[in-house]
């Protein structure tokens, strides 16, 4: 009897080395926690078909310091993140954002790498490492490269990412200012983000929003704005024409864009 996944092919990978060569070969859809993809399978909207599992390679598990720089390897978990004083220390909004994605089982499978690679607006993680200035680092067997997170989508679920490459982990520069984070949805825990906010009040502040576009965004003009010494509700004012969300099953354009002023000015007054 044929079943959803007749038609699916596995590869295990057991080294990076490993994976890199099945993906050059290949170009397999790697495949780690599958939190994400084991959604789009069960609503029949999941297009690849072959795929290469990944989550053996625990060299992409680690949490390091080096030149002041927070390193989290691919396959570091939400779990993971809480436990780290590392993470905890450098990276706070980071915290916050773990703890309200899903429940422990999803804390305990879905990945930083896998959280990137999604690319859904929506990603919890994602205006953390936007607003943190992060660095995506890929690999292939030719090699590494490493992408500002702010340059790494070019459109909805689209990146530089080439089709035999890797993220391998991502850096996060030392972050100067204090951290913030909220995140709106249907629940206070367990659910989709209507708008989720990481900012950073430092010189100068740094503002990301997803939900509100195809991709996270930043709110540069804005963050200008506040450096320049405007005042809140001028700033707001020059938020209005950055922001332009959709309406969708979730929740509505006007919605969404009055909760993100909200949020950011929530921000602002936390933060003074």
């Amino acid at each position: 009897m044929k079943t959803a996944l007749s038609t699916l092919e596995l590869r295990r990978a057991h080294t990076l080395e490993d994976a890199l060569a099945i993906m050059r070969t290949e170009q397999r859809v790697p495949i780690a926690g599958a939190t994400d993809l084991y959604v789009g399978l069960n609503f029949g909207t999941l297009q690849a078909t072959r795929f290469v599992d990944i989550w053996p390679l625990d060299e992409l598990r680690t949490i390091t310091v080096a030149d002041d720089r927070l390193v989290l390897g691919a396959l570091v978990t939400y779990s993971a993140m809480l436990a780290s004083p590392a993470v905890r220390d450098r990276l706070p909004m980071m915290i916050e954002a773990a703890r309200q994605v899903g429940g422990a089982q999803i804390q305990n499978r879905g990945t930083v790498g896998g959280n990137i690679a999604n690319g859904s607006p929506a990603g919890d993680s994602l205006p953390v490492f936007a607003a943190a200035d992060a660095v995506v680092v890929l690999r292939s067997v030719d090699g590494e490269r490493r992408i500002p997170f702010n340059a790494f989508y070019t459109g909805y679920r689209a990146t530089v990412m080439r089709a035999d490459e890797l993220i391998v982990a991502v850096e996060v520069p030392r972050v100067n200012g204090t951290q913030w984070f909220r995140k709106v949805g249907t629940r206070a825990a367990q659910a989709i983000s209507k708008i989720v906010v990481a900012a950073v009040r430092g010189s100068p502040p740094r503002i990301a929003v997803g939900s509100v576009a195809p991709t996270v965004v930043r709110l540069t003009a804005t963050e200008r704005a506040l450096a320049a010494g405007s005042s809140l509700d001028d700033a707001l004012v020059v938020l209005r024409s950055e922001v332009r969300p959709i309406d969708d099953v979730r929740s509505t354009a006007d919605y969404r864009k009055r909760v993100t002023e909200n949020l950011v000015r929530r921000f602002w007054v936390d933060t003074a």
